[in-house]
């Protein structure tokens, strides 16, 4: 296969899916992963894909696009790893909480396996398949229910309704994107209905988010910035975005080491 068709290959991928892995080209092109890697870096040369950790992904402007759990999960692995960390220590043994779905939750969620005596609250199979498989007394899990999106959650009327009803203490959020006008978006317009059900269960908001997701906007607005207690992303944010994030937020939380930065902002908290 020439170059041009491996590309035009790559491109199509790209273009269905939202993204694709860097292994699952190697499979489907028959190559090996340097040429796929040579591959992506002309195409986003050219700007036609943006090159992450593990693959590429479409380029931005594209509000209904929806990439799939798969696609996601190889995308910055070790940015969620950092932010999944942090986020999993701010939980209390003994607590309440909800989990969206997502790609850094699921992270998250590995981590909270190590919190004695939680109750948690999903609409992702996968968190409640995780939490469920541990076997853990001190541990209840409840799945929502609704209508699975393309990215691995349970939507829809049936999860609003089992939302409604419940009070936790603290939400772990994922987002497709941030934004300092359009604030948190998802493209499913399902999905943003249940991703309030879920804001409106918790007393203390979370958002994990690592810092591609910066100055994404989907098709549909779920929440403002001033909404979240706290956001925790990682060190690929720059300085600008910070301060924008850090006038909003609760607190701004950056996952890379444990040293705690001081800052002028009283609302804002970096760890760096």
């Amino acid at each position: 296969m020439l170059a041009r068709q491996r590309q035009e290959a790559i491109l199509r991928k790209v273009d269905r899916n939202g993204g694709a892995r860097v292994s699952e080209l190697v499979d489907v092109l028959g190559v090996s992963d340097m040429t796929v890697r040579r591959d992506i870096e002309v195409l986003a040369a050219r700007g036609l894909v943006v090159k992450v950790h593990g693959g590429a992904t479409t380029v931005g402007g594209r509000s209904a696009e929806e990439p799939g759990f798969r696609v996601k999960a190889g995308m910055n692995p070790a940015q969620k790893s950092a932010i999944a960390r942090v986020a999993a220590g701010l939980i209390s043994p003994g607590s309440s909480i909800a989990i969206s779905a997502g790609t850094t939750t699921y992270a998250v969620a590995h981590l909270l396996l190590k919190v004695p005596n939680l109750t948690a609250v999903t609409n992702s199979p996968r968190v409640a398949e995780l939490l469920h498989s541990a076997q853990r007394d001190d541990l209840t899990v409840i799945l929502t229910g609704g209508v699975r999106t393309p990215s691995d959650a349970l939507a829809g009327p049936v999860a609003d309704a089992t939302l409604s009803a419940l009070h936790v203490d603290t939400l772990i959020l994922g987002v497709h994107g941030i934004h300092p006008v359009a604030g948190l978006t998802t493209p499913n317009l399902i999905e943003a209905a249940t991703n309030r059900a879920l804001i409106a269960t918790a007393r203390r908001i979370i958002v994990v988010a690592d810092s591609s997701k910066w100055g994404v906007i989907g098709l549909s607005t779920f929440a403002t910035l001033g909404q979240v207690d706290v956001l925790v992303t990682n060190a690929g944010l720059d300085g600008e975005a910070r301060r924008m994030i850090g006038e909003q937020v609760g607190q701004l939380i950056v996952a890379e080491s444990l040293e705690l930065q001081p800052d002028n902002n009283p609302r804002k908290v970096t760890v760096s």
